[in-house]
């Protein structure tokens, strides 16, 4: 069995949400723990995750240093946190596997992502992220070329383009490190947008991609049997906050769409993840499953999280 374990962005904080380095390397034994019980049981692991706080924090950095020094771009944001979580899930993942008497050659890929140049997000960008600033700081942050908006009483926010990952770039090499017996981390954070220019050359762009897409394109491309996604919650929830609220168990595709349809799961956390599953299984998938990172073995065996099925 092959398995695409996606790391949420938040799964690599504490339970508070922070992010400090000692946090996330925290974080990462957990999941890498569970990740070594998988692999000694034979069954193979590709691993990607999100980096929305670690950006985060580079974006803060950017806003401090604009002044001083030009801002970093977003897709180079997004390759410097793929390098940095990559190692790290890396390091926390061997000694897990030594821990266990478990031999697993491992690599970690900086991997990028086609998107679509014509992609409307690219003309009208919608996708806020960072913090928010007062006008006057904000327009430092504009005169380096961020497009940023007035969001009244809290202060301004950067908004910016989230464009649906088509193709995986460097599939062939994440592939061929699978097949060579290699634990691979790749394709964090959705991948690190590119578009193709009408030559055929290929060039980084300021976007982010939905790491949850990005995660369900990763699982179809190098074969994945099922895919899960783990989070801060051991399930999906219908009518969250609310006292009618329950777990979802064991649904169809069918089932979590029609869920999805009447609004219980929120766009911009439980919404995606959602969607990402559906779309793996709708593709062929044999199983996605929602989790949190205790509970990852559990998943995959079918005890634990909300498992989606075709039928």
């Amino acid at each position: 069995m092959r398995v695409l374990l996606a790391l949420g962005g938040n799964a690599m904080t504490n339970a508070e949400g922070r992010a400090r380095p000692e946090d996330q390397i925290a974080a990462a034994r957990v999941a890498m723990a569970a990740v070594a019980d998988l692999l000694a049981h034979d069954v193979e692991v590709v691993v990607t995750h999100g980096n929305g706080p670690q950006v985060g924090n580079l974006l803060v950095k950017n806003e401090l240093a604009a002044s001083v020094v030009p801002p970093v771009p977003l897709d180079w944001c997004g390759a410097q946190t793929q390098a940095t979580l990559g190692f790290v899930l890396v390091d926390a993942l061997e000694a897990a596997l030594a821990a266990r008497g478990v031999e697993r050659r491992t690599a970690a890929l900086v991997t990028r992502a086609l998107v679509d140049p014509d992609d409307p997000g690219f003309t009208h960008p919608t996708k806020p992220i960072g913090r928010y600033l007062p006008a006057d700081e904000a327009a430092v942050l504009v005169d380096h070329g961020e497009t940023w908006e007035d969001r009244g009483e809290k202060g301004w926010r950067r908004v910016v383009a989230s464009p649906e990952p088509l193709e995986i770039l460097d599939a062939p090499a994440v592939q061929a490190l699978v097949e060579a017996g290699f634990v691979v981390v790749a394709n964090g954070g959705g991948g690190i947008p590119h578009v193709r220019d009408a030559d055929g050359t290929l060039r980084g762009v300021e976007a982010v991609i939905d790491k949850d897409l990005g995660a369900a394109l990763l699982a179809r491309t190098v074969g994945a049997d099922v895919l899960v996604v783990a989070t801060d919650v051991p399930h999906a929830v219908l009518a969250y906050g609310t006292p009618d609220a329950r777990d979802v168990g064991t649904v169809s595709v069918a089932e979590l769409r029609a869920y999805a349809g009447e609004g219980h799961f929120a766009s911009g956390s439980m919404g995606p993840k959602v969607d990402a599953v559906c779309r793996f299984v709708e593709a062929g998938g044999r199983k996605a499953v929602i989790t949190d990172l205790g509970h990852i073995v559990e998943a995959v065996t079918g005890e634990a999280g909300t498992t989606v099925l075709q039928g």
